[in-house]
């Protein structure tokens, strides 16, 4: 029996490589991986159970609600946009939402906006501060192309938004060295 698990604060290439090494440990039918899905062929209700194991034992959650699906799929269709630098969006951000998850932007909006407490677009922009941190440390880029990258109008705008996220200036961030990233399943 084939069965789909939605998994939340799976966010990374790094989750999916540790899931999919203990499945074959466990030597469970792994059928697909993904950000956030894991399709297994299940013969009985134990190897359910050792998948449920498998995927707490690991930091990861099974989502079980309709909200909580929606937010996942949200939050992931976010991360894969920023993995894919330059960041070129030629669509606004609630129609390519509305595409990646198959609902009205309304009801997209409404449920994230009432669970996690913070805006789609306060999230998503979350997400590009961390991006930019990323950036910054990897010392490739000046500050002129990390917000050309994120897709921001102008430095200006991106400087002040990141010194509205971080309390700290684009210069100061690069000289202080300090490791303030999050990880990307505690962006909230």
């Amino acid at each position: 029996m084939e069965v789909t698990l939605h998994i939340e604060n799976m966010v990374c290439n790094r989750c999916i490589k540790v899931l999919k090494q203990e499945f074959e440990q466990h030597q469970l039918a792994l059928k697909n991986i993904e950000l956030g899905k894991i399709t297994l062929d299940i013969n009985e209700d134990t190897d359910l159970e050792k998948a449920k194991d498998i995927v707490d034992r690991n930091g990861f959650s099974i989502i079980n609600t309709q909200k909580q699906k929606i937010i996942e799929n949200v939050k992931i269709s976010l991360i894969k946009l920023l993995d894919k630098l330059p960041l070129k969006l030629d669509k606004k951000l609630s129609a390519y939402l509305e595409e990646a998850i198959h609902l009205e932007y309304s009801k997209i909006s409404k449920t994230f906006s009432t669970v996690e407490t913070i805006t789609i677009e306060k999230y998503f922009i979350r997400l590009k501060i961390e991006k930019s941190k990323e950036l910054i440390q990897s010392d490739k880029y000046n500050f002129t192309e990390i917000s050309q990258l994120l897709d921001y109008n102008n430095i200006n705008h991106f400087s002040r938004q990141f010194k509205n996220e971080t309390g700290m200036s684009l210069t100061d961030y690069k000289k202080d060295q300090r490791n303030t990233r999050k990880s990307l399943d505690q962006i909230i």
